[in-house]
């Protein structure tokens, strides 16, 4: 079992940076898949972005591809969101996720955490 804790949500204008982090208990991520998915007010939750066990792959959204960079720090058990030109139709819940290796580009997670809210102003 593993537990995710997602922080440094906020409000923010448009076209500034948020950086997103999830820390995990309960065993090491290093071999799990980590994504992140959002959900705004009324409409259901879609993926954000994704990184393999293996680090160097990656997969994102055609809506943040260009503006958000994930990463994860293994030795931290930490995943991050690097969110940079944020617009207003980024303004959503923002969910850790993890998944038992598999295709990162139809991530279906095992592991949620509770979520972080993101608000950009216009």
């Amino acid at each position: 079992q593993v537990q995710l804790v997602e922080s440094g949500g906020g409000l923010v204008q448009a076209g500034g940076s948020l950086k997103l982090s999830c820390a995990a208990s309960g065993r090491t991520i290093s071999s799990l898949d980590m994504g992140w998915f959002r959900q705004a007010p009324g409409k259901g939750r879609e993926f954000v972005a994704a990184i393999a066990w293996s680090i160097f792959s990656t997969y994102y959204s055609d809506s943040v591809k260009g503006r958000f960079t994930i990463s994860r720090d293994n030795a931290k058990n930490t995943v991050y969101l690097q969110m940079n030109s944020l617009k207003p139709e980024d303004t959503a819940v923002y969910y850790c996720s993890a998944q038992k290796p598999a295709n990162i580009r139809t991530m279906d997670p095992d592991y949620w955490g509770q979520g972080t809210q993101v608000t950009v102003s216009s």
